[in-house]
């Protein structure tokens, strides 16, 4: 019952609170007399702040250990505030029988105030366990020491000394004479068991903080820095009661520093609420200060015009809103996250550091920005998906450990690379803060892998086509030379001799010759190899558009039913993009024939003013998630590098493969007319194109 427990919390927050209101009420008419030095004391403090900071708590974790310690303690403090305020009340009235029952009452409230606020919650901070079992003893013995001093209270038979909680004159409900001798050693006993408690809790804390990682002594450190503080505040309060108002102050700021280490360093997840509500809290009081400020001042300016004024203040505190409400979340994100609290600024940066670098090199920035705003021991950037065998590049900045954490980076839906983020450094962020982060910056960083490995890409295709093409005038020398040249000249031979004894054995002539016109023949076989390899004939003999849906007829009956759609003017294209466009649907179809079994694949080709668009989608298997890219693929690839296209390859598992191209072509002279859609459907199909791109 999450919202009973939320409906306590509140309620304990407003009774605490309102109890220290109504004894400040009280203690207002209490003569001078019976007043004590310090009438404000810190379970007064404990009694407003504690409550609330754990109703707030509660409100979001409603099983915090931690917080429902803040409420009932607090509320402790409460209402010892208001029993010490009525005991003064009773005794300056003349009643000091009931002024000694609350005396009484009011020493129970404050040892429960003590034992939660003062031992158990630092003990149990901050992940509500004991840091060891043997840590029980403490416990034990802190509630003894004051379940001790609460007895004493209720049986001693002489008034407490004056001073520290309530004046001498105020009798003990049930006094034992026979106790009198032993009272003051027992005081003295009793409060230094008490002191050497809270000084465990404090040694308890500072155990936590040398054994924890970077992580814990963030979180740990701010509750030591608070108890610590208010040991010290409280014993300079002991020996110079001057300083005692140091104590109360720190008092109330122990639960404020608590929820400071809550929101920075990630200790309960809440930053993101936090953060709206001082925001809202902010916006609340400057918009109402400024429009009751206007109402105010246009009233007095415009007198007797009050919806003028109250028109005048609307439209000035809507003006302010906007900037206001950025001012205030840029103001919060810094005091929870440092310098690097607002995404979009680490974005900005990004980007500037991007354009100054090397494409080749870009991915530096990219670590560099990513590990300060997530402030992690190390950042990694691993680019994939290239050519078979090659993992395109990498880079590092500081150690990411064994068990790093990784981020895919997937750029138009195909995955180029994966980040790779490291442990949390000593300074940390809140998890909401690192998903904000990664959520800004984990696009730009796809963006930046996509080009770095097309780069790489692109260097290595550019490699392999010198390679290939020194390869193959080196195979065309070779043809030619040792081939047709010597086919050549065994024909010349062959003719002399024909022509010698072309009189004399006309019959040896004749089988001379024949042998001549089967050597022309394999001669021209030869050259229409070496044609058919500059090439593909389709395109000369039927066009791109007939070539393409010739590629789209199934080698086997039993193939995908493949459907071929056009739009616009595919006539004038240059040769470059007709032979790339015919390759890649050439590899296409035989990548989904050999390995997607599927049952449909559409085609379409678009001529746009400026670009060719090129579609293949089957609805086979798709693309297994680890997947490396073939030879195939990365020759679609190069071919539209060659030409500064961009070429994408898509596919979740089980729902079909699509390869999107986009190649540049020179625009025409005129806008070019939209020409029918043409499809062409192989016989038994019954699949339709599903539009455009």
């Amino acid at each position: 019952m999450a919202w009973a427990a939320r409906a306590a919390a509140v309620a304990m927050a407003v009774m605490s609170a309102a109890l220290v209101v109504v004894a400040r009420l009280i203690t207002a008419g209490i003569p001078a007399e019976w007043r004590l030095p310090d009438m404000v004391t810190t379970q007064s403090a404990a009694g407003v702040t504690f409550p609330a900071v754990g109703a707030f708590l509660l409100a979001y974790r409603p099983r915090l250990r931690l917080a429902w310690l803040m409420c009932v303690g607090g509320l402790a403090g409460g209402v010892y505030d208001l029993l010490q305020a009525a005991t003064l009340a009773s005794a300056a009235g003349g009643d000091l029988a009931t002024a000694g029952i609350l005396r009484f009452a009011a020493y129970v409230a404050w040892a429960v105030d003590g034992f939660l606020l003062e031992i158990l919650l630092p003990l149990y901070t901050p992940d509500g366990r004991l840091l060891s079992r043997r840590w029980r003893v403490v416990v034990v013995l802190a509630a003894a020491s004051l379940g001790t001093q609460m007895t004493l209270q209720l049986v001693r038979p002489d008034p407490p000394l004056e001073g520290y909680l309530l004046p001498a004159v105020i009798p003990s409900p049930l006094p034992i004479p026979a106790l009198a001798p032993y009272m003051p050693a027992a005081g003295v006993v009793l409060w230094t068991l008490i002191m050497l408690t809270v000084s465990l809790t404090a040694l308890s804390l500072l155990l936590r903080f040398r054994r924890a990682d970077p992580v814990g002594r963030r979180q740990i450190g701010w509750p030591l820095f608070a108890f610590a503080g208010y040991i010290v505040f409280m014993i300079a309060g002991i020996f110079v009661p001057e300083l005692y108002w140091l104590s109360v102050v720190w008092a109330a700021l122990i639960p404020v520093l608590m929820v400071f280490s809550v929101m920075r360093y990630r200790l309960y997840g809440i930053d993101t609420v936090v953060s709206r509500t001082f925001v809202a809290a902010g916006l609340l009081a400057v918009v109402g200060g400024v429009y009751f400020g206007v109402a105010a001042l246009s009233s007095l300016v415009v007198s007797g015009y009050d919806q003028v004024a109250g028109l005048v203040s609307a439209l000035l505190t809507g003006a302010f809103f906007q900037p206001l409400r950025r001012m205030l979340q840029r103001a919060v994100d810094r005091l929870l996250y440092g310098p690097v609290g607002d995404p979009r600024v680490l974005a900005e940066r990004l980007v500037r550091e991007v354009r100054r670098g090397d494409p080749a090199q870009a991915l530096a920035p990219v670590i560099g920005v990513l590990r300060e705003g997530l402030a992690v021991q190390g950042i990694a950037v691993e680019v994939t998906g290239g050519e078979p065998g090659h993992q395109v590049v990498s880079a590092v900045s500081g150690q990411v450990g064994d068990s790093p954490r990784e981020v895919p980076l997937i750029w138009h839906g195909e995955r180029v690379g994966r980040l790779l983020v490291g442990p949390p450094a000593p300074r940390r962020f809140p998890a909401a803060h690192d998903e904000r982060v990664l959520d800004t910056l984990v696009p730009y960083a796809a963006d930046v892998a996509h080009a770095v490995r097309m780069a790489a890409d692109l260097q290595r295709s550019r490699e392999r086509i010198l390679a290939a093409r020194e390869e193959e005038r080196r195979r065309l020398r070779r043809d030619l030379h040792d081939g047709l040249g010597q086919t050549l000249g065994e024909m010349a031979m062959t003719v002399n001799m024909a022509r010698v004894s072309l009189k004399t054995s006309p019959k040896a002539a004749d089988g001379l010759l024949r042998a001549l016109r089967s050597g022309m023949d394999a001669v021209t076989g030869d050259l229409r190899q070496l044609v058919y390899g500059l090439r593909p004939p389709a395109l000369d003999d039927l066009g791109l558009v007939a070539a393409v849906q010739a590629l789209a007829g199934p080698d086997d009956p039993e193939g995908p039913a493949t459907a071929v759609s056009t739009e616009g003017d595919l006539a004038d294209l240059p040769a470059a993009v007709e032979v790339a466009v015919y390759r890649i649907v050439q590899e296409a179809l035989t990548n989904v024939r050999r390995h997607a079994r599927a049952t449909r694949v559409r085609v379409e080709l678009r001529r746009e003013p400026a670009a060719l668009r090129l579609l293949i989608a089957d609805d086979g298997v798709g693309l297994p998630p680890e997947r490396r890219s073939g030879v195939g693929l990365t020759s679609m690839r190069e071919r539209t590098a060659e030409l500064g296209g961009i070429c994408l390859v898509t596919g979740d598992p089980g729902a079909g493969t699509t390869v999107e191209v986009v190649l540049p072509v020179p625009a025409t002279g005129a806008a070019p007319e939209r020409a029918p859609t043409g499809t062409h459907v192989v016989p038994g199909a019954d699949f339709r194109s599903h539009g455009s791109l």
